[in-house]
């Protein structure tokens, strides 16, 4: 057994040995082990290397607060994470650990050349270095910081465990299991119908408890008074424990974040054994109230060489001692300015660890803390600080003067430095819930004040930070030390911390020094949010829970203002790290983003279609035949569309029902166009405005009955539309009673255009009359086809005679074969999307998205046609009337015809005026460009200053492959009268 590992104590199973494995050396360790404890076991302190100076560095804490213990850790078939605490990670069988940041080896890293260069590294040095010369940047700078940066190597391969997601709701939401947190749930679940849910980060409830075996609560040692308090609660059907469980997150309405971890404490083949365990599991919970019972965090020193290896918090080596059974070192010298750190020396030196002095920055130290010291032969160095350190890959001595002198220092031997500067109150999530936080000057920190949300604080993280505070909890101390738990009652550090040495690290994770911040004072920088930025202290994974009080102090110093007066950095989410996965859950590969198939897809797959993703839809683009091109199966689908027949599916468009009495009023306030005397069987186009008078969306509004209406939106704007819909509905028009319902699944809609359309269908249509009279353009029928339910449309996107049939999505591919099939005779041809885009430019219709930049009016597009005159609202009126909606320079729809014919422009190029000189100003620029086989030249579409006045003058295209002269024109190219909507004259017998 290693001589770092005591014989007995902790609470670890020494019966199960675990074998793991870090940079490459076996190790073991014992079930209940976290990977730091175990490195510590085998004397392993040197871990990583740090981000900007490669400096080596080692385990600090023993918790989620660590800064510098990042490793990676491999399990096996693709599972890859890196940027783990290693004090945080359970050690389970098997586990591969590997050092991050360092090239060739961890001990031999080339990085720590940077040092030599490390006065050139100063705060916000990137920001002066790599200015000059300019044009080194792309090709020297940018390629070497990017490949520098980062704290660990993101896996290349797919992540092979599964995540989920859960939502909870709760009376009240307790976060943080240690005492306090136990305490208060114990109360508060004597309230049977109080629904209680308890999270701790640790892999076990408990908190400080769990190193703190000798004291006694309510007459009971804290171990047996800690199982009696769980086997109480996990009894109560009113109470949820949640361990391994971080509360990451807290949002509005008390909306508290969890990542619960349900498998990283488990081998590969564990996990290989339970395929459906999900890792991890995001939990949204909201609670009627929440409790904080967040604890609080040691606060390291700052003095020269702070960073070593073997330099940690004091009270990590407490627990590391109490918890798992290690020494962190054979000979420890303890530096501290606070009670708590005389209860760790006092522990290790009962467990037989030298501790050959304790260096106290304060001049006055309790008596009774003296006292306990020299019974146990603990000299105590009152009014002395640490100035430096000195060691390799970890420390071997300290050199400690009185506070100020400039005398010749002691040099104290040592393998280990435990350092203590006071507590800070963990208010992360309290700062994060939007609540006021005030100074504390006797903490020296930040503490819970005014809360916004219905939530309180207790223990530590409230600034009580002895155990004896505990509400309804009788605390007896029987360690001798007079300190209650593992922060005292008595004098926290002082305010402003004591001087810092230049050449201290404050961030240990980001290399930032005392002298960084200094310098950003020079420099100007007074916020502190400033300074944070700038140096980059607290900004790390962090998020600066060992930092940002020193940090604070060196800028209260160089101000001249006192702690209170600077102010905190904004504390955001997440609290610690969350995984890629956590947050995504199921929302990966296929259900990222589902690909929405049309209903007709099986038979344009089987007909050697080619797709396209629209939106969410996968659409068929274009149907080649005979090895065709793109261009050769769009032209011969144009062309049998404006002479036979072309058929597509348009189920992806956007389908809402909307009904009740006041469904036509609802609309009309909805839509720019006048629908409240619609016929019934009649269709009306419709633009959509933002209240910004801007478009966002067309359609067509279909009359069923005077109560129910058939409403089409585009591909893209479906949900938006409906969503906008059912936000009018119950937040402005509360009066009007109406239902919404979103059908788009329910129809699968095929499109039939072409002269010859009617011939095919009027056999399949006994009971619908298919004649201009009874059934014009712009109209509707329900009836049935081929037995099936139908909802049958006159409308055209094409420019041609146009059905749009609506059936049963289910039956829609067996529909669309049928009518292949039927439509023989007459010249069928199936089309995809590049065909329909083709024809609708010819006519000049807009499609939403592409033809508009997110800026038009109806007056721009010039559809002022579609605006009801004499309606007296809709939604965006009133800002169509404001000045800049109506001047005369707006960008505007208009075509485009090239002096080339055959040249097609590009879609996005840029128009200037032939005799601008400054190009830099644009006239306007191509939404859509197309070869036209119809008309036999290139068509485009544009949006242009003014241009709706400025029809035949002429423009300039900028474009790489040369410029080209381009006219002006109107924007429907082919048949402007309409007359192929009607349908053609029978033929007689």
């Amino acid at each position: 057994m290693s001589a770092f590992r005591l014989e007995r104590g902790g609470r670890i199973d020494r019966t199960r040995p675990l074998q793991f494995t870090f940079d490459g050396r076996r190790c073991t360790g014992f079930a209940g082990d976290s990977l730091a404890s175990a490195l510590l076991a085998n004397n392993i302190h040197f871990v990583g290397r740090s981000y900007k100076l490669h400096r080596p560095r080692g385990i600090m804490s023993a918790g989620s607060e660590e800064a510098a213990a990042l490793v990676a850790i491999d399990r096996g078939t693709g599972r890859v994470d890196p940027n783990v605490r290693a004090t945080t990670q359970p050690l389970f069988d098997g586990l591969v650990a590997r050092p991050q940041h360092c090239w060739p080896s961890l001990k031999w890293d080339i990085g720590e050349l940077t040092r030599l260069g490390a006065p050139l590294f100063s705060a916000g040095f990137y920001y002066k270095t790599f200015m000059w010369p300019p044009s080194w940047w792309k090709r020297i700078y940018e390629p070497f910081l990017r490949k520098s940066a980062g704290l660990g190597r993101a896996p290349t391969d797919l992540d092979p465990d599964r995540y989920a997601s859960l939502n909870m709701h709760c009376d009240l939401l307790i976060v943080g299991a240690g005492p306090a947190g136990l305490a208060t749930a114990l109360h508060r679940a004597q309230d049977a119908q109080c629904r209680i849910i308890v999270v701790d980060e640790q892999d076990e409830p408990g908190g400080c408890l769990l190193s703190e075996p000798t004291i006694e609560l309510d007459g009971t040692p804290a171990s047996g008074w800690l199982q009696q308090a769980l086997d109480q609660l996990e009894q109560m059907p009113n109470v949820t424990l949640l361990p391994r469980t971080t509360a990451f997150g807290y949002y509005e309405d008390n909306l508290v974040g969890l990542a619960s971890r349900l498998a990283d404490h488990l081998s590969a083949g564990q996990l290989d054994a339970m395929p459906d365990l999900p890792r991890e599991r995001l939990i949204k919970v909201r609670a009627r109230e929440v409790v904080l019972a967040t604890g609080a965090i040691e606060r390291p020193l700052a003095f020269s060489g702070n960073d070593r290896p073997a330099i940690m918090l004091a009270e990590a080596a407490r627990t590391y001692l109490k918890r798992y059974g290690v020494a962190v070192g054979r000979t420890c010298v303890v530096a501290t300015r606070h009670d708590s750190a005389y209860g760790a020396a006092f522990d290790l030196h009962d467990a037989g660890i030298t501790i050959p002095a304790i260096v106290e920055e304060r001049s006055a130290v309790p008596a009774h803390l003296l006292a306990l010291a020299q019974s146990r032969g603990i000299r105590v160095l009152a009014g002395h600080e640490v100035v430096k350190t000195t060691g390799r890959f970890g420390v071997t001595s300290v050199s400690v003067s009185q506070t100020g002198s400039n005398g010749q220092p002691e040099r104290i031997g040592c393998d280990a430095v435990l350092v203590s500067g006071g507590w800070t109150p963990t208010i992360h999530l309290f700062s994060q819930s939007r609540g006021q936080v005030r100074w504390s000057e006797t903490l020296g920190a930040a503490i819970p004040g005014t809360p916004l949300q219905n939530i309180s604080c207790v223990g530590a993280c409230n600034g009580d930070l002895a155990l004896a505070d505990l509400p309804g909890v009788t605390v007896v101390e029987t360690r001798q030390t007079g300190a209650g738990g593992s922060a005292d009652t008595v004098a926290a550090t002082t305010t402003p911390p004591a001087p810092i040495s230049g050449s201290a690290f404050v961030d240990f994770q980001h290399d930032v020094k005392a002298e960084d911040i200094e310098l950003a004072v020079r420099e100007g920088f007074h916020s502190i949010e400033h300074i944070k930025r700038y140096t980059t202290t607290g900004m790390a994974t962090d998020q600066g829970k060992t930092s940002n009080i020193n940090a604070l102090g060196v800028a209260s110093r160089e101000l001249d203002r006192p702690m209170s007066q600077i102010g905190l950095t904004t504390f955001r989410p997440p609290y610690t790290p969350v995984t890629f996965g956590t947050l995504a859950g199921l929302s990966r590969d296929g259900l990222l983003e589902p690909i929405r198939r049309a209903p007709t897809h099986e038979w344009a797959r089987s007909n050697g279609a080619v797709f396209e993703p629209i939106g969410p839809w996968l659409r068929a683009r274009y149907f080649p035949r005979n090895g065709e091109t793109m261009a050769q199966a769009v032209a011969r689908e144009c062309r049998a569309t404006r002479q036979a027949i072309g058929i597509s599916d348009a189920s992806t468009l956007g389908k809402i029902e909307v009904v009740g009495p006041d469904a036509a009023t609802f609309l009309d306030r909805f839509y720019t166009n006048p629908l409240l005397k619609l016929p019934v069987g009649r269709c009306r186009y419709v633009l959509a405005l933002g209240e910004d008078g801007f478009i966002y969306d067309d359609g067509i509004v279909a009359r069923l009955d005077t109560d129910r209406f058939h409403v089409t939106t585009t591909t893209g704007g479906a949900a938006r539309v409906f969503l906008n819909m059912q936000d009018y509905l119950q937040t402005e028009w509360t009066d009007l009673d109406v239902w919404l319902t979103s059908i788009t699944e329910q129809w699968g809609v095929i499109a039939l255009n072409g002269p010859r359309a009617r011939d095919l269908l009027a056999p399949l249509l006994p009971d619908i009359e298919l004649e201009e009279e009874t059934f014009p353009h712009m109209s509707v029928r329900e009836g049935r086809i081929l037995d099936m339910p139908l909802r049958l449309f006159r409308v055209s996107f094409t420019g041609e005679t146009g059905f749009e049939l609506n059936v049963p999505a289910r039956f829609a591919n067996q529909m669309f074969a049928h009518l292949v099939e039927a439509g023989r005779e007459h010249g069928i041809c199936p089309y995809g999307t590049e065909t329909l885009h083709y024809l609708r430019a010819e006519k000049g219709y807009m499609i939403v998205g592409q033809d508009l930049e997110g800026g038009q009016t109806p007056a721009d597009m010039a559809m002022t046609w579609a605006i009801g005159r004499n309606k007296a609202d809709f939604i965006g009126k009133r800002s169509l009337s404001r000045p800049d909606m109506v001047k005369k320079d707006r960008l505007q729809f208009v075509g485009l015809r090239t002096r080339n014919p055959g040249r097609v422009l590009e879609e996005g190029a840029q128009l200037i005026w032939p005799d601008q000189q400054q190009q830099e100003d644009s006239a306007g620029f191509v939404t859509s460009a197309y070869p036209s086989e119809i008309l036999g030249h290139s068509i485009a579409l544009a949006l242009v200053r003014g241009g709706h006045a400025r029809k035949g003058e002429q423009l300039e295209c900028l474009m790489p492959s040369g410029n080209e002269l381009v006219t002006i024109v109107d924007p429907v190219f082919y048949d402007p009268e309409g007359l192929r909507l009607r349908l053609p004259e029978r033929e007689r017998e």
